[in-house]
C-alpha cells in the first residue's frame, strides 16, 4: 500500500478532477493518467472521510458487504481500510472505542494488528498475541469468511503446523467454499510450508478453479500459482502448458469483469505480469485494454521498488514487442523453463 495521502487518494487530485471527457474502454492513458491502487467508487467515499476522522461510512460500507454476502468485496474493503489505518488510526480507534463490539469494526482493528506484527522482526511472537483480535471478529458474524482468511494469514505468519491450518481451512469454506481470499491464503501457507513444491500448489489452485463457477475470482487462483513459480526460482520445473493453461483460465475470466475498473485491476495486473514473463504479447495487449488506466501494486512490487514506475515500463515494452512482431502467436513453440523473476 502507497504511503502517502496524495498516493492513497489518487482520486482526489485536482489533475485527475480536471478531465472531463472519459476515456474509452482501449483508448491509450498518458502515463500520468494512469492509477496506481485507486480504489473503487464504493471505497473512495469511506477513505475520503476516514481521512477527516469520520469512521461512519467506512461502517456502513462494511455493514452492506455483510448483509449482502459481497464477501469478496468486503475482503478487500476490510484489507484497503486497514492499510490506510496504519498511518491514520484516528478514525478507527474512534469507531472501536464507540462501537468496540460491532463485527466490522473489529473485523478492520484484527487486520489492522496482524499487518503490524507482520512487518516485525519477532513476527510469529507479535501474531500469537494478537490471536484474540481475530477470534473476537469470527464471532462477530458467524456467516463471514473474511476473519478465517485472516485466520490462515495469521496462521502461516505464526508458522502454525498443518494440522491447525487444516482446521481453519475447513472452517472458511465452510462459509464460503469459493472465497478467492481464503484460497490465496491457503495456497501462500502451502507455497511457505512446502516450498519449492510448486506441482502441489498448482494442484491445489486448478482443483480449486475447476469445482468453483466460471465468474468466480477463484479462477484466477492458478494464475497466482503461475506467479508463485515465475518469481521463487526453487523447486522443480513445472511444465509451460501448465503455465500456459493458468494464464488462459484468467483471460477467460478477465471479460466477465468490469471492464476499466478498479475492482479487478489486481487480478488483471497479475496477469499482466504473468503473459509478459511467458512472453505472450497479444494476449498482455488485450489485458492493458481491459484494464484501462488502473496500476496496482501487488505484484510489480515484488519486483520494483516503483511499482508505477515499472509497470508503466511494462505497458511500454507490451506495445513495442506488439507493434514489432504483431504476427506472434501467444502458442508459439518454445521449450524449456520460463526463467525466474527477480527478488
Amino acid at each position: 500500500m502507497v504511503g502517502t495521502m496524495a498516493m492513497q487518494l489518487p482520486f482526489i487530485r485536482p489533475s485527475r478532477m480536471a478531465r472531463t471527457a472519459p476515456h474509452l474502454v482501449g483508448e491509450p492513458y498518458a502515463d500520468d493518467e494512469v492509477l496506481l491502487d485507486a480504489p473503487d467508487a464504493r471505497l473512495s467515499p469511506a477513505l475520503v472521510a476516514a481521512a477527516r476522522g469520520d469512521h461512519g461510512p467506512a461502517a456502513t460500507l462494511l455493514l452492506a458487504t455483510r448483509a449482502a454476502a459481497e464477501w469478496e468485496r468486503r475482503d478487500r474493503y476490510v484489507t484497503r481500510l486497514a492499510a490506510f489505518a496504519r498511518s491514520r488510526p484516528e478514525w478507527l480507534d474512534a469507531w472501536l472505542a464507540t462501537a468496540p463490539q460491532d463485527p466490522d469494526a473489529l473485523l478492520v482493528g484484527a487486520q489492522l494488528a496482524v499487518d503490524r506484527a507482520w512487518q516485525s522482526p519477532a513476527r510469529a511472537e507479535l501474531l500469537r498475541e494478537v490471536s484474540p483480535l481475530i477470534t473476537a471478529a469470527a464471532r462477530g458474524d458467524q456467516r463471514d469468511p473474511v476473519p478465517w482468511r485472516l485466520a490462515l494469514d495469521h496462521a502461516r505468519g505464526a508458522q502454525a503446523g498443518h494440522t491447525y491450518f487444516e482446521e481453519l481451512w475447513a472452517a472458511a469454506v465452510r462459509r464460503a467454499p469459493h472465497h478467492y481470499g481464503c484460497h490465496v491464503a491457503a495456497l501462500r501457507y502451502l507455497a511457505t510450508y512446502w516450498h519449492g513444491s510448486h506441482h502441489e500448489c498448482f494442484d491445489f489452485a486448478d482443483r480449486a478453479a475447476q469445482d468453483a463457477p466460471a465468474g468466480a475470482l477463484v479462477q484466477a487462483l492458478p494464475l497466482r500459482a503461475a506467479f508463485g513459480y515465475l518469481t521463487d526460482g526453487c523447486g522443480p520445473e513445472v511444465p509451460r502448458e501448465r503455465l500456459d493453461a493458468a494464464a488462459d483460465r484468467a483471460i477467460a475470466l478477465s471479460p466477465r469483469l468490469p471492464a476499466a475498473d478498479p475492482w479487478p485491476a489486481r487480478m488483471r495486473n497479475l496477469l499482466i505480469f504473468v503473459l509478459v514473463r511467458l512472453e505472450r504479447w497479444p494476449d498482455a495487449t488485450e489485458q492493458l485494454r481491459l484494464n484501462g488506466p488502473y496500476a496496482t501494486s501487488f505484484p510489480w512490487d515484488q519486483v520494483s521498488d516503483d511499482p508505477l514506475g515499472h509497470f508503466l515500463r511494462v505497458r511500454d515494452d507490451i506495445r513495442v514487442a506488439t507493434a514489432s512482431d504483431p504476427s506472434w502467436h501467444p502458442r508459439s513453440e518454445r521449450g524449456g523453463r520460463v526463467g525466474p523473476g527477480d527478488h
